[in-house]
């Protein structure tokens, strides 16, 4: 299963990001996953709770969020969504297409909380 070494990546990357602020705790993770990404996100949730079991990031909550596919026509120029087996262009039908969006896979937002000591 390759979505647990892509875990362990995210985990290196948020690790350096709270490194960075003292006092600190990662709340929540927040990923954009394209569906050309050649990531799936059920698999990716079920090896999270894996790869972040004994490091800081245990209680670190994971959000996942969709990237929906979308090409620009070289034909037309028009912007527009595509099915993922189907890239073509939403307006004038053509298959000179570029991929706009899709095949991401991104950090999109680390949540950090102060951590108070009594």
């Amino acid at each position: 299963m390759h979505e647990l070494s892509v875990c362990q990546a995210v985990i290196a990357q948020v690790e350096r990001i709270a490194r960075q602020h003292d006092d600190t705790r990662v709340a929540s993770i927040t990923l954009r996953i394209g569906w050309l990404s050649g990531v799936e996100g059920s698999l990716l949730e079920r090896a999270y709770p894996l790869a972040v079991a004994g490091t800081s990031l245990s209680a670190a909550r994971l959000v996942i969020e969709t990237s929906p596919v979308r090409v620009r026509c070289r034909s037309c120029l028009a912007e527009s969504d595509a099915e993922p087996n189907r890239l073509l262009c939403g307006v004038c039908g053509d298959w000179h297409t570029d991929l706009t969006s899709g095949d991401e896979l991104l950090l999109t937002s680390v949540e950090l909380e102060r951590v108070n000591h009594v």
